[in-house]
């Protein structure tokens, strides 16, 4: 199979995916990144059984990993004519866990680095992580200034106080 320019990730996407990420037993992050994003056909399919809405519209998610019960993240299209690093990344979990969890990819790097996956943000954000040096160093590099877990995930709700009411009114 052929790769579309629609399957590949961005470079600092790409290079954030390759990092360790260290689950420690539950203590620390549950993901599993992906090396192109889902494609726009199975995001599209998996939406519609997720919501279980056949009309539910996945145009706007562009999926580049998950946790390990299957729930996904992804990049959530909302700013017209902005680059993709510049749009939330938002968690759609196994269980219906759904969340905005930073603001941008570069938010997200932060919370990484504070051992908080895109899981843990949407569902136990306030429980003790283990540390993620190399992708506190990696944050560093590519994403100054550091931020806290807590001011990335409360800007990301205040800036979209409405994106589970969203997905909700496409759920069936």
């Amino acid at each position: 199979m052929s790769l579309n320019e629609n399957d590949v990730l961005p470079e600092l996407v790409s290079l954030a995916n390759q990092l360790p990420f260290e689950y420690a037993d539950g203590d620390g992050i549950d993901f599993e990144p992906h090396d192109t994003f889902m494609s726009i056909e199975d995001t599209a399919h998996w939406f519609q059984a997720w919501t279980g809405n056949p009309n539910a519209d996945a145009s706007k998610f562009r999926v580049f990993g998950q946790d390990g019960t299957g729930g996904y993240v992804a990049f959530w299209t909302v700013r017209p004519g902005s680059d993709l690093l510049a749009q939330p990344v938002v968690f759609l979990g196994s269980e219906g866990e759904t969340a905005v969890v930073a603001r941008n990819f570069y938010d997200y790097l932060w919370l990484l680095a504070a051992g908080i996956g895109p899981y843990e943000a949407a569902s136990y954000s306030d429980a003790p992580r283990v540390s993620q040096p190399e992708l506190e160093s990696f944050a560093l590099r590519n994403a100054p200034p550091a931020r806290t877990a807590t001011q990335v995930l409360q800007d990301a709700q205040a800036e979209f106080p409405l994106f589970v009411q969203g997905i909700e009114a496409q759920c069936r």
